[in-house]
């Protein structure tokens, strides 16, 4: 009994069976558009919002945003007036920008992936009307068991419901998942769903914290599956 015990614990095996993408920043780049439509509907109303205020907002839902921008600038208008207009300018902008791409690498990455059997879902901070433009414009529909908005759950990142929602949605146990992320917040709410977490640190990345994460990449290359499920054998030994 002693040596079978000896035998299970030395060949333990934790199977990854799911990966939970971000979207913004590890999927497709849409955040330099985010930032426009968020500045043009500052401007509109006279709001002086600093890039290093801008940038804490990062991972959060439109709404979550748009009460902040209302609570700091003791605005009397609801909040969802200015959600509505941000959504709005980002959508033109959308529609107009011919140069709008996947992260590269990612797509070899989610196909490589779902052709080998993992389940793929999205949580993602954006709208769900964001969400359906991005994947239809891509067509990722097809690679996604699931697409969950934070803009629909009670509380966005650094909360972990949405990780939390992801994994159920995937029909998988936390530690059969892994969590890609490019936010600070994001790689926050991934701790805090006890999900091992990739952050992605591209060029594009700024001002963000990526000391919780469980390993830091610069370049989809590095998580090839082979790699991907080679290291993640490592963090539970």
């Amino acid at each position: 009994m002693k040596n079978l015990l000896f035998t299970f614990t030395k060949n333990y095996f934790m199977p990854l069976k799911a990966v939970l993408f971000d979207m913004d920043g590890v999927i497709v780049d849409t955040e330099p558009l985010h930032h426009k439509a968020y500045f043009q509907m500052f401007a509109d109303r006279n709001l002086e919002v600093n890039e290093q205020m801008y940038h804490s907002f990062t991972g959060q839902s439109t709404l979550e945003v748009c009460q902040q921008v209302c609570a700091h600038f003791q605005l009397t208008i609801n909040p969802q007036e200015l959600v509505l207009d941000k959504r709005s300018k980002f959508q033109k902008l959308f529609m107009k920008d011919p140069e709008l791409a996947l992260v590269d690498g990612v797509q070899k990455r989610i196909e490589e992936y779902y052709n080998n059997g993992l389940s793929l879902v999205l949580a993602s901070s954006a709208s769900m009307q964001t969400i359906d433009t991005i994947f239809e414009r891509f067509d990722l529909n097809r690679f996604f068991k699931k697409k969950l908005s934070g803009a629909e759950l009670k509380a966005s990142k650094p909360h972990p419901e949405i990780f939390l929602k992801a994994a159920e949605a995937a029909g998988e146990k936390t530690k059969n998942c892994l969590v890609i992320e490019d936010s600070t917040n994001g790689i926050i709410a991934a701790n805090a769903a006890s999900i091992v977490c990739i952050g992605y640190d591209s060029l594009q990345s700024k001002h963000q914290d990526y000391s919780l994460a469980d390993k830091v990449i610069h370049d989809f290359e590095e998580i090839s599956l082979d790699k991907l499920n080679f290291w993640f054998q490592k963090v539970y030994k």
